[in-house]
């Protein structure tokens, strides 16, 4: 299963914001052994950034260690509402 979570950060804080997102991303790669990726959209809409993370074949139990390590590095301090979590798994597996 891979997972993306997105959300908004004020475009004014985004360097901020970044550093910490990818300090977090690091060390869950490092600790979970999952591919990361940060990736924003080109546009800002009302001064807000949206932001995804993306993880990829990480197993039931990452999304609990996922969000112990948001509130680990503090980066819900930096999220504008709520950060959206959707699952997609590899169609092969859907067969």
């Amino acid at each position: 299963m891979d997972l993306y979570v997105y959300y908004h950060v004020r475009s004014s804080e985004c360097d901020g914001f970044r550093a910490k997102a990818l300090a977090m991303q690091h060390n869950l790669a490092r600790a979970c052994g999952v591919a990361t990726a940060l990736k924003r959209r080109p546009e800002e809409k009302d001064g807000l950034q949206t932001w995804m993370e993306v993880y990829l074949a990480v197993d039931e139990e990452f999304e609990s260690r996922l969000n112990q390590a948001v509130a680990a590095h503090g980066l819900s301090e930096w999220v504008q509402g709520p950060r959206h979590t959707e699952q997609f798994l590899d169609v092969s597996l859907c067969a």
